[in-house]
């Protein structure tokens, strides 16, 4: 059989090819930077990828026969999380020694490749199969009965192995690319800084956003799925400053909608809550209000690009000010008295026009998702998802 050769093969259930464990006894305060290695149920879903040979958490020796422990070639299951998707992420331990494992996380011990029923785990069949095993309302949970009941194509264990080598190799080429990209990121980190600052040696006049731009507060409105204008939120703005692709919310055409309209080169920034500070350029959104919680910035242009500021707003320049001028008393709140106070280099504009060219180069190459490394790694996740999927899918022998 080859891996061209979709053969009808066995479907066991996992719980005819193996046995599972529920983790017990480990707790958070527990974990050691050193001693014997160990799984919290919480990295599965944060740290821990198809596999590990090592454990980012120890614990104490002396304790570790208290705990329940996943042996090398055992998956490591996460069964609780808000999100249906992360229910059931599994990690397949690989390291030289048993692993302590703690409570919402099961321990499947059986005996395929670890590696390709780590990967089953990760594809449309088993994602399908384990939805109707899903209990809870917020907290959703999958237990060891509802686990043991999905069906696993078993090819022979040759075969496993190929799957399992063509599907590593996909991985490995989109980590390099991810390394590829974060390395650019700290490249355009690097040149961001030494652009924003100023020519080696000296720095830029710099003078307060109160005297460079004009500030007012977003319109309070009840959001819906259809209206005149759409209604740009702070949810709307991801964490590089650019406008979400998410499904648009939309407001009414009344008198106070159209005083909050925005025309391109505005600038918003969030005031409030973790994600304060945060601040897009808008381009290409016609017919869009700005909601409360968000700051208009309209900046004197003849002083003052607002690609310019932009870039200002995604440097350690200004978010050094931004953190010492926040008030940190319930929500964090960066309001347009604060705001005002940030002091802004202000080259001369031809200067300005060649510094926003760099540094918009180096935004689109690791930033945009259209174009550039992060388009190239989204072409690689999909095309990875869809040979998973293909090669994880047999015809059931009868």
């Amino acid at each position: 059989m080859s891996l061209t050769n979709r053969s009808p093969v066995p479907h066991p259930t996992l719980g005819e090819v193996g046995t599972f464990t529920r983790g017990a006894g480990l707790q958070k305060s527990e974990l050691l930077e050193a001693g014997v290695p160990a799984i919290h149920y919480g990295q599965v879903h944060t740290h821990y990828g198809v596999w590990a040979t090592e454990t980012k958490s120890f614990v104490d020796a002396s304790a570790s026969a208290r705990y329940k422990r996943a042996q090398p070639g055992a998956l490591v299951i996460a069964t609780t999380s808000e999100d249906d998707a992360a229910v059931a992420k599994a990690t397949a331990w690989l390291g030289n020694e048993a692993a302590a494992v703690s409570g919402d996380a099961h321990i499947f011990h059986h005996s395929l490749d670890p590696k390709f029923v780590a990967y089953f785990f990760q594809t449309a069949d088993f994602q399908r199969q384990k939805q109707a095993h899903l209990t809870g309302a917020k907290v959703r949970r999958i237990s060891a009965y509802g686990l043991s009941r999905i069906r696993i194509p078993l090819p022979p264990l040759e075969i496993q192995r190929d799957i399992v080598e063509a599907l590593d190799g996909f991985r490995a080429l989109e980590a390099e690319l991810e390394a590829e990209l974060e390395a650019r990121r700290r490249q355009y980190s690097y040149h961001l800084s030494r652009q924003i600052v100023g020519p080696t040696g000296s720095e830029w006049q710099r003078e307060a956003v109160a005297e460079l731009a004009r500030l007012s507060y977003g319109l309070t409105a009840s959001a819906t799925d259809s209206g005149a204008f759409r209604l740009l939120r702070i949810t709307d703005i991801n964490a590089n400053g650019k406008l979400k692709p998410d499904a648009p919310k939309f407001v009414e055409d009344t008198a106070d909608a159209r005083r909050h309209l925005v025309r391109s080169g505005d600038l918003l920034m969030a005031r409030t809550g973790a994600t304060y500070g945060k601040t897009m350029l808008v381009r290409g959104v016609p017919n869009s209000v700005f909601a409360s919680f968000l700051i208009r910035i309209e900046v004197d242009r003849e002083r003052l690009l607002p690609s310019f500021y932009w870039h200002f707003a995604q440097s350690r320049a200004y978010w050094s000010q931004a953190e010492a001028l926040v008030s940190t008393a319930g929500q964090p709140q960066f309001n347009g008295n604060a705001l005002a106070r940030v002091k802004v280099p202000l080259p001369p504009l031809r200067d300005q026009e060649r510094i926003v060219e760099v540094l918009d180069s180096f935004d689109a190459l690791v930033n945009d998702l259209s174009i550039g490394l992060p388009a190239e790694l989204t072409a690689r996740r999909k095309q990875y998802e869809h040979y998973r999927d293909k090669l994880l899918t047999f015809p059931e022998a009868s």
